[in-house]
């Protein structure tokens, strides 16, 4: 079995890292349609309290798409390793733990969120009309855990088997078809919140169904199987080890926006949440860009690991940063000058809310070029075999937050739930680039010999 698609070509560092950040990055894009096509249809035929209600579902159910990245990570990187190690096998050996890992973890979560969802937004303030609305929500993706997992992991094995194109293609596929099912179910039939759920899942199946396929096709080396056989906890643990940064970065974006909603009850309206939810999607939109340019700058910097180049990884770590400086700064311009064109996109008829979302931009992203720095030291950390620095970022990100949210408002109200965010990530970049940086340096020293042209092909 051959862990290469094609004869080996000449690549430079630039050439190598937007082979796989172009497709990543229209990847995550891609995915990210989902979230906002569902708030536009929702925004506009459901009004401003199914926005806060969606925002209110949105913390619960993206512990299940972080779970199906953490799977498709975690096995990914061993992946791109064993292929930089021309080792075939323990290449299978990833994916069959992986395919293991999401069966199991989608029976756990269904029993959670159909239990204890609507626990979980009353935990967040949610009063009874939002509370129905969001619980539709909630529960139709508990049932589809399992579908919501595997489409979160596919796509990352998929293009860590050296096929970036082929999953960037299927998550297009999966978004197409929901933008047509939310015009159908929100629009046309009026099923609401549980309509923008259905649709997504359907959508998701799509992505699902068609990386079965690819991994029972000729283009990949491996395949898709259940099997117990040869099943180990330590690989297990080293899939989820590898991925937990990642995990609990989606954890952090969950617990911070379920926070935000409960202080933005307590010291603001259900309005104040519909714009909170609107200034969310503005964010989303960069943080997929970001953590495209991180899962793109994952399979090569695994690769020369695996093969032993650092000089490589250096200049491929540098580049990414490059790109997302520049992209955090390009879109945060943007917002700021043509902030009401882009909030009408969600809801247009609604003066004060289009008023409390342009402050909420104003006070909540300009620090958002930072986060994606913060993204990009997790992944890259994670693709070098350091899980153990992955996970203590992730895990600071969420600690740091804390005091700024349970301090800042009580001092400035609603602005002081704005400005927590941004004013703890500078905090944190504080911590994070030195590190970095550091671990950069230690890599130049290893090696200071430039090899650039590649005669390998990740």
């Amino acid at each position: 079995m051959s862990l290469t698609h094609s004869p080996p070509t000449t690549l430079t560092i630039n050439q190598n890292f937007w082979r796989y950040a172009i497709p990543s990055i229209a990847a995550m894009l891609v995915t990210g349609l989902y979230q906002i096509v569902d708030g536009i249809f929702v925004g506009h035929y459901v009004g401003y309290q199914g926005l806060a209600a969606i925002n209110m579902a949105w913390p619960i159910t993206y512990l299940l798409s972080g779970l199906g990245l953490m799977i498709g990570i975690g096995s990914g990187t061993l992946i791109s390793i064993a292929r930089g190690e021309k080792n075939p096998h323990h290449a299978q050996r990833a994916l069959d733990h992986a395919v293991l890992l999401i069966t199991v973890i989608s029976v756990m979560a269904l029993v959670l969120f159909v239990h204890f969802g609507e626990t979980l937004l009353t935990i967040q303030g949610a009063n009874h009309t939002i509370k129905a609305l969001a619980l539709q929500y909630v529960q139709s993706f508990g049932w589809a855990a399992f579908v919501t997992i595997f489409a979160g992991a596919i796509p990352m094995l998929i293009r860590n088997d050296d096929s970036p194109k082929i999953a960037t293609g299927l998550l297009i596929a999966g978004a197409l078809t929901n933008i047509v099912l939310d015009y159908l179910f929100i629009g046309i039939f009026k099923w609401q919140l549980q309509g923008a759920a259905i649709a997504t899942i359907i959508a998701q199946s799509i992505t699902v169904v068609g990386g079965i396929i690819y991994f029972c096709s000729a283009y990949s080396p491996l395949r898709i199987r259940l099997t117990i056989v040869n099943i180990q906890f330590s690989h297990c643990w080293k899939i989820m080890s590898l991925g937990s940064s990642v995990l609990i970065m989606y954890l952090y974006a969950s617990f911070v926006v379920a926070l935000h909603n409960y202080q933005f009850m307590q010291y603001g309206t259900e309005l104040t949440v519909s714009a909170f939810a609107i200034v969310g999607y503005m964010m989303t939109l960069y943080y997929l860009v970001a953590e495209g340019i991180a899962e793109g700058m994952q399979p090569p910097v695994s690769y020369y690991y695996g093969a032993k180049q650092p000089q490589n990884i250096t200049k491929t770590t540098f580049l990414a940063i490059k790109v997302t400086i520049i992209a955090g700064i390009s879109w945060f311009a943007l917002l700021y000058s043509f902030p009401r064109t882009l909030i009408g996109l969600f809801n247009s008829d609604n003066p004060a809310l289009i008023g409390e979302a342009i402050a909420g931009i104003k006070l909540h992203l300009f620090a958002m070029f930072l986060d994606g720095l913060i993204v990009l030291a997790t992944v890259y950390f994670m693709s070098v075999d350091k899980a153990g620095k992955a996970l203590a970022i992730s895990v600071s990100n969420m600690l740091v937050q804390l005091p700024f949210l349970y301090f800042l408002p009580q001092w400035f109200g609603v602005k002081g739930v704005w400005l927590s965010m941004p004013l703890s990530t500078i905090l944190l970049s504080f911590i994070v680039i030195p590190m970095l940086w550091l671990d950069i340096r230690q890599r130049c020293r290893e090696n200071t010999t430039d090899i650039e042209p590649l005669t390998l092909q990740p």
